[in-house]
């Protein structure tokens, strides 16, 4: 037989594109020829797989060897495909006599020895030839990675001469055993029993966690904004299997690639000021996830939110509202999962004292308005929660508090306010519809009225309208209370009130 057929994957986004790999062994003068939108990395492959077969003790075949990436129009970066090109070619010039290839898939880059290197972005292929239903074959340093998605056939080999000694005699190869589900750390750095006062950002904080609700601290400096926020991870809910899944998939192409330690751990991210679009939202020539991705299913925490270009923070607006990003490139586009928590922190000012009495504002008129004018209409207008975190008092963190509440208090009132949005509408409060929100969100004539006052007063959109029945519906779980009465109203009112506001800045 002078043509070979063999399966491997590509990775576009979190997909992963079946890739047929066609070796065909002609006569002639000898020549390499490797067709299907190669990239540079995988035209190189030619000159590793050709060293691997001689170090092999396998032969390389003379006269002209064509390889084609079908489907041809999708281009094909790593060397991902280093293992198939070898196989198909020993299958092609009859070193290698099995008619097993059809049922397995196969990733891995070989080195000059012929071992298998490991490659990046292995989950989204393990589950891609699990739902093709087929074995996948990958190097062995891949297996604590691939080990993590359940019923998937995965086998792990360390050198070309073990797979193809599976190939034909059906041993040689280890498989992966699935890898349990990994809990979330109860050891978190941060809980809430280290903040001293701050009841009301606390409370805030738990309505923020339990409704998954965006939420915007403004303050002086010190005042806790920042520990609050690393404290919200710790009265989170446990991800679940499915959350895990997606998560891994988006790190596994990420540059950082995946840690097989946080399986199961929920994501905070936590980016400089001074990061780039491309950083943030995800980007390059060849588009890898950004922050906004790799927080998928957690949560994204900007601090001094004001000191991010103005471009990185309009960048996020279209992703809050959906749920993933589309990076367009002359190529085509791609799309990553970004469904995340924001929680940002900012001062009031430049100096950060206005409207403070822990300290004199030097800051003049002009400069505050340049400094809040980062910060757009609509970018505020999806916070569901701005509140401001004063100062404390001296006293207050001389002396010792005593019923200071624990994160994992909290966690379970948190815990059992998801439960109630799960079993009303199977999903948390925060992504509830247009229709859902008429539905569950009812106001009687009296709240209605009340809305209509804070609407008028606060001159909320309509976006704002909707966004604050959602902060209700979740006081009222919190409460467990089936209705949304005027006190849980009230208080949603209360914590959207915008900060330029509350600190008393003056236009």
């Amino acid at each position: 037989m002078t043509l070979a057929i063999v399966y491997s994957r590509a990775t576009v986004g979190i997909q992963s594109p079946l890739v047929i790999v066609e070796v065909h062994l002609s006569k002639g003068l000898p020549r390499f020829n490797m067709v299907g939108l190669p990239e540079t990395v995988v035209k190189e492959s030619k000159d590793r797989v050709r060293s691997a077969l001689l170090n092999s003790h396998f032969k390389f075949p003379r006269g002209r060897i064509t390889i084609n990436l079908a489907p041809a129009d999708l281009p094909k970066e790593s060397s991902r495909f280093d293992l198939a090109i070898a196989l198909g070619i020993l299958k092609a010039s009859g070193q290698l006599i099995t008619n097993r290839l059809e049922e397995c898939e196969f990733i891995g880059e070989l080195a000059l020895s012929g071992e298998l290197r490991a490659v990046s972005g292995v989950i989204p292929v393990v589950i891609g030839a699990h739902k093709a239903k087929r074995s996948l074959i990958i190097p062995d340093a891949n297996v604590s990675e691939a080990a993590l998605i359940k019923q998937a056939s995965v086998l792990a080999g360390k050198h070309l001469r073990e797979v193809c000694t599976y190939l034909q005699e059906k041993k040689g190869l280890i498989h992966c055993n699935p890898a349990p589900l990994i809990p979330s750390a109860n050891d978190y750095q941060s809980d809430l029993s280290h903040v001293r006062g701050q009841l009301h950002a606390k409370r805030v904080l738990e309505i923020a966690a339990a409704g998954r609700h965006n939420l915007l601290l403004a303050g002086p400096p010190g005042t806790g904004k920042t520990l609050l926020a690393n404290c919200l991870p710790s009265i989170l809910p446990d991800i679940i299997e499915e959350q895990a899944c997606e998560m891994a998939a988006v790190a596994s192409i990420s540059h950082g690639g995946f840690d097989a330690s946080q399986w199961g751990v929920l994501p905070f991210r936590a980016p400089h000021h001074s990061s780039s679009v491309a950083a943030l939202i995800g980007g390059g020539r060849h588009p890898h996830p950004g922050e906004i991705s790799l927080a998928h299913h957690g949560v994204l925490f900007l601090d001094e939110l004001p000191e991010f270009n103005r471009q990185v923070l309009e960048a996020l607006r279209e992703p809050l509202e959906s749920g993933y990003i589309t990076i367009s490139r002359a190529a085509g586009q791609i799309v990553f999962p970004a469904k995340f928590q924001l929680i940002a922190a900012m001062n009031p000012c430049p100096c950060g004292y206005i409207g403070s009495s822990q300290g004199d504002c030097r800051c003049t008129m002009e400069q505050v308005d340049r400094y809040w004018a980062k910060l757009s209409g609509p970018l505020m207008d999806r916070f569901d929660m701005q509140i401001v975190v004063p100062s404390l008092p001296l006293e207050m963190l001389l002396t010792s508090e005593s019923c200071v509440e624990e994160s994992k208090v909290v966690k379970i009132r948190v815990i059992a306010a998801r439960k109630r949005q799960w079993c009303r509408q199977a999903g948390c409060n925060q992504d509830l519809s247009v229709s859902h929100i008429q539905e569950f969100c009812f106001l009687n004539k009296e709240l209605k009225e009340m809305m209509a006052d804070a609407v008028h007063a606060l001159n909320l959109s309509a976006r704002a309208y909707y966004r604050l029945l959602r902060v209700a519906r979740t006081i009222a779980d919190l409460d467990e209370s089936e209705m949304i009465l005027n006190t849980h109203l009230s208080e949603a009112v209360a914590h959207r009130r915008p900060v330029s506001l509350k600190i008393g800045r003056l236009k």
